[in-house]
C-alpha cells in the first residue's frame, strides 16, 4: 500500500522547491494586497524607466549587433550540437513552434490595437503621417530587436546544452567563467529565478488572453457580460487542453498545435488581405519594409534624448517591450533551444531574426493598417474612439468584412489555441528548469505546472492581482538583462575555445597507403559489405587492434577497455576512462548507408546484392565526424587510434582548449 502512495519525483530540490515557496509566496502578496504591491513596484518600474532606459536600448541594441557578428563569421559554422548531428524538426515544424511560443498570442491582441494607439496618439506632436509613423513604430517593437533578445537567449542554452553536454539551463551559460561552480548555489540563484519568470510572465498572459477571450465572446454574444465566472471557466478548459498537450510532448502536443496555430494565421491574414484594401495594404507592406531598413540605426540606438515630448511615449512603449521581451527571456529561449538541436548559428540566427520578423511585418500591415485605413474611410474614427479597450478593436475591425461574425469566431479560435501553445510550451519549460531538464520526469509533474498556473492566475485575476505581477516582471527586467549580457560574453569566449580546438592540426603520423597489398585493396573497393562483413571486420581486425593497444596501455600504467554496443548493436569502442576530463574514446560503428541508383543500374560497376551497404565508421570523444576505416589493416588501425590519441592530449595539455575536454557531468 505505502509502494502505491509513493509518488515519483524528478524535482531539482535546491531550483524546485525555493522557486515554488518564492512564486506562491509573491502571488499571495499580489492578491491579499493588489493596489499596495503594485503601487510600489509601479515606483520603483518609472525610476528604472527614467533613469536606466539607456540600458535598455543599449543592451538590446548589443543583442542585434552580437547576433549578426556571430552569423557572418567563422563561427556561424558551428552546429548546435556535434558536427555530425542533423536537426529533429522541419523547417515549417521549427518556425511554427518558436514563432507560437514566441509571440503568437500577442499577435492576436496587438495587431490591431498597438498601431490604432499609435496613429491617434503618436510619439511626437509634430509628426504629420500618422499612420505612417504608426506602422514604423509597430515594426520596431515587433521585429528583429524583439526577436534577438529570445534568440541571444535560445542561443546561448542551445550552443552550451548540445555541444557541451551541459544541462538545458542558463546557469550552464555561465560555465566559461564559473566552471564547476555553476553546479553551487550561484547556478540555483540563476535557474530560480528563471523558473519563477517563466511562470509570471505565463500566468500574466494567461490573465490579459482571458480578458480578450471574455471580450470576444461577449461581442459575438455568446456571454452576456465579462464575469469572474466565465473567466475561470476559459482558464480551466485552457490548462487542461495546454496540460494535455504538454504531457503528450513537444512532438505530439506543441508541434502539431503550433503548426495548426501558424496554418490558421496564415488562412485570417490572407482573408483579411483580399477583402480588404488589397493595393493599400501590399503597398504599404513594401514602403513600411524599406522605411525601417532606411531607419533602422536611428530606431536601435534613439533614447529620445533631445525630444522631451516624446519621453513619455518611449517609456511607456519601446522601453516597457524591450523590458517585457527581456522578461519573457528564460521561458521563450529555453523552449526555442530546445528545438534547435543540429541547426548551425548562422541558420539559427538569420531564421530566428528574420522569419517571424517578416511574417510580423505582414501581419501588424494588414491589421494595423487595415484597421487604420477602415477608421479613415468607412469607419469614420469609430476605431479610434475604442483605442481605449484594446480587448475588443480585433473584434470591432473584423465588423467592417463580409461574414464578420465567422471571421471573429475563428479569431477567438485562434486566441484559443495561441493561448494553449504558450501556456503548454510554458509548463515544459517550468518543468524543465525544476527538474535539471530531466528527460525521465513523471507526467503528473506536468499536471501539477499547469493546476498551479490555472489556480494563481484565476486567484489574481479574482483580486486584481494580474498588474502587480506585470510590474514584478519588468522590474526584474534589468538585472536579467545584464546577466544575459555575462552570458554573451561567456557565449563568445566557448566560441573561441570552439574554434581553436577545431583548427588543431593533427599530430604527426599519417595513414596514407603506400601501394602494399593493391590486389586486396581492390577486392575491398569493389566489395559492398554487409553487416556479416562488418562483424568479420571487427572480430578480425578492429578487437585484435584495440586488445595490442589495451595490452600496451598496461605498460604505462593506463588502464583502457574495450567496450561493445556502446554506439549502437554493431559498435565496438576503445575506452580510456578519467576522473576529471572526458574519457577518451575512439569507437567503430556500422552506418548504414544507401547506394545511389545510378550505381546499381550501371552495368560497368562492381555487382551490387542490395541497395544498401555498411561501412565500419570511427567515433570520437567529442561528437566529430568519423572516418570510413573499412581499407585499414590491424597495424593501421592501431596507428589510427594512436594519431587520434596524441591529437586528445595535445588539446587537453594547451589550456587554451582545454576546456573542451573537462567533465561537466
Amino acid at each position: 500500500m505505502m509502494n502505491k502512495l509513493n509518488i515519483k519525483t524528478t524535482f531539482t530540490k535546491k531550483v524546485a522547491y525555493p522557486g515554488l515557496l518564492v512564486l506562491i509566496l509573491l502571488s499571495f502578496l499580489a492578491a491579499l494586497f493588489p493596489d499596495g504591491v503594485n503601487g510600489v513596484l509601479t515606483s520603483i518600474q518609472n525610476k528604472i524607466y527614467k533613469d536606466f532606459s539607456w540600458v535598455y536600448i543599449l543592451l538590446v541594441s548589443f543583442f542585434v549587433i552580437f547576433l549578426f557578428i556571430l552569423a557572418f563569421s567563422k563561427m556561424g559554422n558551428v552546429r548546435l550540437g556535434a558536427d555530425n548531428s542533423k536537426p529533429k524538426y522541419s523547417f515549417f515544424s521549427w518556425i511554427s513552434m518558436l514563432f507560437a511560443a514566441g509571440m503568437g498570442i500577442g499577435l492576436m491582441y496587438f495587431g490591431v490595437a498597438e498601431p490604432m494607439s499609435h496613429y491617434v496618439y503618436p510619439a511626437l506632436p509634430e509628426i504629420t503621417n500618422h499612420a505612417k509613423d504608426s506602422q514604423l513604430a509597430t515594426f520596431f517593437h515587433w521585429g528583429l530587436h524583439a526577436w534577438a533578445i529570445f534568440a541571444v537567449m535560445g542561443l546561448i542554452l542551445a550552443y552550451f546544452s548540445f555541444r557541451y553536454k551541459l544541462p538545458l539551463s542558463i546557469r550552464s551559460g555561465l560555465y566559461p567563467i564559473l566552471g564547476d561552480k555553476i553546479h553551487g548555489w550561484v547556478g540555483d540563484v540563476v535557474d530560480i529565478f528563471a523558473l519563477i519568470s517563466t511562470f509570471f510572465g505565463i500566468s500574466t498572459s494567461m490573465g490579459f488572453g482571458v480578458m480578450q477571450l471574455n471580450a470576444g465572446l461577449v461581442h459575438l454574444g455568446v456571454l452576456h457580460q465579462s464575469t469572474f465566472l466565465f473567466q475561470c471557466i476559459i482558464v480551466l478548459v485552457v490548462t487542461v487542453m495546454a496540460t494535455m498537450s504538454a504531457v503528450a510532448g513537444v512532438n505530439k502536443g506543441v508541434k502539431r498545435l503550433s503548426e495548426i496555430n501558424l496554418g490558421a494565421a496564415i488562412v485570417l491574414l490572407l482573408f483579411v488581405l483580399f477583402l480588404g484594401p488589397t493595393t493599400f495594404l501590399l503597398s504599404a507592406f513594401s514602403e513600411g519594409v524599406g522605411n525601417y531598413i532606411q531607419k533602422f540605426a536611428s530606431l536601435t540606438f534613439d533614447t529620445f534624448a533631445f525630444e522631451k515630448a516624446g519621453r513619455g511615449w518611449f517609456t511607456s512603449w519601446t522601453v516597457m517591450y524591450w523590458a517585457w521581451w527581456i522578461s519573457w527571456a528564460p521561458f521563450v529561449g529555453l523552449f526555442i533551444a530546445r528545438i534547435s538541436k543540429g541547426r548551425t548559428i548562422r541558420e539559427y540566427v538569420l531564421a530566428v531574426l528574420l522569419v517571424p520578423s517578416l511574417f510580423i511585418f505582414l501581419w501588424m500591415t494588414v491589421f494595423g493598417n487595415g484597421a487604420i485605413w477602415m477608421d479613415r474611410n468607412v469607419l469614420h474614427g469609430a476605431l479610434s474612439k475604442l483605442v481605449h479597450q484594446p480587448d475588443i478593436l480585433l473584434f470591432a475591425f473584423f465588423e467592417s468584412f463580409p461574414m464578420a461574425k465567422a471571421i471573429c469566431v475563428m479569431a477567438i479560435a485562434m486566441i484559443a489555441i495561441f493561448f494553449v501553445t504558450s501556456a503548454d510550451s510554458g509548463i515544459l519549460v517550468m518543468n524543465s528548469i525544476s527538474t535539471a531538464n530531466n528527460p525521465h520526469s513523471p507526467k503528473w509533474q506536468n499536471v501539477f505546472w499547469g493546476i498551479l498556473m490555472a489556480v494563481i492566475t484565476m486567484a489574481l485575476i479574482y483580486a486584481g492581482g494580474l498588474q502587480s505581477l506585470q510590474s514584478m516582471t519588468l522590474v526584474s527586467a534589468l538585472p536579467f538583462g545584464l546577466i544575459m549580457l555575462v552570458l554573451c560574453f561567456c557565449l563568445f569566449k566557448a566560441l573561441r575555445t570552439d574554434e581553436l580546438y577545431n583548427s588543431a592540426h593533427m599530430p604527426y603520423g599519417s595513414r596514407n597507403w603506400n601501394g602494399e597489398n593493391w590486389k586486396l585493396r581492390l577486392q575491398q573497393i569493389v566489395t559492398f559489405h554487409k553487416k556479416e562483413d562488418i562483424k568479420r571486420f571487427f572480430n578480425e581486425k578492429v578487437e585484435p587492434a584495440f586488445k595490442d593497444l589495451q595490452e600496451e596501455f598496461m605498460q604505462y600504467g593506463i588502464q583502457a577497455e574495450i567496450l561493445r554496443g556502446k554506439n549502437g548493436p554493431l559498435s565496438i569502442e576503445l575506452n580510456i576512462p578519467h576522473d576529471r576530463i572526458r574519457n577518451f574514446r575512439y569507437g567503430v560503428a556500422a552506418e548504414k548507408q544507401q547506394l545511389s541508383d545510378y550505381l546499381i543500374d550501371e552495368d560497368n560497376t562492381p555487382d551490387v546484392d542490395n541497395g544498401m551497404q555498411y561501412v565500419p565508421v570511427t567515433y570520437y570523444t567529442d561528437g566529430r565526424t568519423g572516418n570510413d576505416i573499412q581499407y585499414l589493416s590491424q597495424q593501421e588501425i592501431i596507428a589510427d587510434v594512436l594519431r587520434e590519441y596524441d591529437r586528445y592530449l595535445c588539446i587537453v595539455a594547451d589550456e587554451r582548449n582545454a576546456m573542451v575536454f573537462v567533465d561537466k557531468n
